[in-house]
């Protein structure tokens, strides 16, 4: 499978990853396991994760996805074979939150203790902490960089504005610059991305890793009306937004494209993330193997230009 660069680094992934915050939340250990495995044998390599996976969850106090993963590694053989990219900056209680050197050093800590590795390949800013300076945040990263715990740096839910001004930083002192951008992105989802962050994305080589690239399950088609919502205790709320006539003008776009390449709707969705320039790799999550054999697929799907039309002008906004 060919492999992209994230963002300006050395490192190479394949054009699709893995959410792992379905770890220890939707999917048990034996079932992530089983995924994870059969990700790898396809072929794919990026694996996002988080601190916070999955402290939502009643009884979970955060990390819980970070151990599944651990778990997989310690069995052997593995480690060389994926790139590991985690997230530290959402509350975790206790007051630990934030991107503060101090706690960044702590953080990261506990993040390698639970993934049972000494590196992180990308460590992320899950939220921008406006209350922080970039000076502070930079220069732990540049310290974590330097110890050989993270190879590059990236930055989730960041607007243009504050993605430039850390740059600037990073440039004026020396320092480790944002590679990655994690923004929320998808057919559904187009406006804010398109208009405000993949011009200075493309522009930088900052490498797009988007999240909920199928919507919360909405572009496979699993949900086609209300009647539908209770397939998801965790997602339905959110899909509800999406039964509008744009949202299901848009799953019929999906089923004639997929119905063209004899593929699903899931993988026609992400196949059109994919042929993005701008995109390194969207982010997309599976419960079963089934739903991992779709986003395999996507990554072997090539859409032509009628089609990546015909999906633009169903989602236009």
């Amino acid at each position: 499978m060919q492999k992209r660069q994230l963002g300006n680094s050395d490192i190479q992934v394949a054009p699709l990853a893995f959410g792992g915050n379905v770890f220890g939340w939707s999917i048990d250990e034996k079932t992530s396991f089983s995924i994870l495995d059969k990700f790898v044998e396809s072929g794919l390599n990026l694996i996002d994760t988080a601190d916070v996976y999955s402290r939502w969850v009643e009884g979970n106090k955060g990390g819980e996805s970070e151990v599944i993963i651990g778990k997989w590694l310690a069995q052997g053989g593995r480690r060389d074979k994926v790139v590991i990219a985690t997230k530290v900056g959402k509350d975790m209680g206790d007051g630990k939150v934030g991107l503060k050197k101090d706690y960044i050093k702590r953080a990261v800590e506990d993040s390698l203790r639970r993934l049972q590795t000494d590196y992180i390949d990308l460590y992320q800013s899950h939220d921008d902490d406006k209350s922080t300076p970039f000076e502070e945040t930079m220069e732990a990263y540049g310290e974590l960089i330097r110890q050989g715990k993270v190879r590059v740096i990236g930055a989730s839910n960041y607007d243009a504005t504050r993605l430039a001004e850390a740059r600037a930083v990073s440039a004026r002192l020396g320092l480790p610059t944002y590679q990655t951008l994690q923004p929320e992105y998808s057919l559904i989802a187009r406006e804010d991305f398109e208009k405000n962050l993949e011009p200075w994305c493309l522009k930088h080589g900052v490498g797009v890793i988007g999240f909920y690239s199928l919507a919360s399950g909405f572009l496979s088609g699993k949900y086609r009306s209300e009647a539908d919502l209770g397939k998801s205790s965790a997602r339905g709320s959110r899909v509800k937004s999406y039964l509008n006539p744009r949202g299901l003008k848009i799953l019929d776009a999906l089923d004639a494209v997929a119905e063209r390449y004899s593929s699903t709707p899931a993988s026609v969705a992400l196949a059109w993330l994919i042929a993005r320039p701008s995109v390194t790799a969207p982010i997309a999550s599976a419960t079963s193997l089934e739903q991992l054999g779709a986003l395999v697929a996507a990554t072997q799907l090539a859409l032509d230009k009628d089609a990546i039309s015909q999906l633009d002008a169903a989602s236009a906004y």
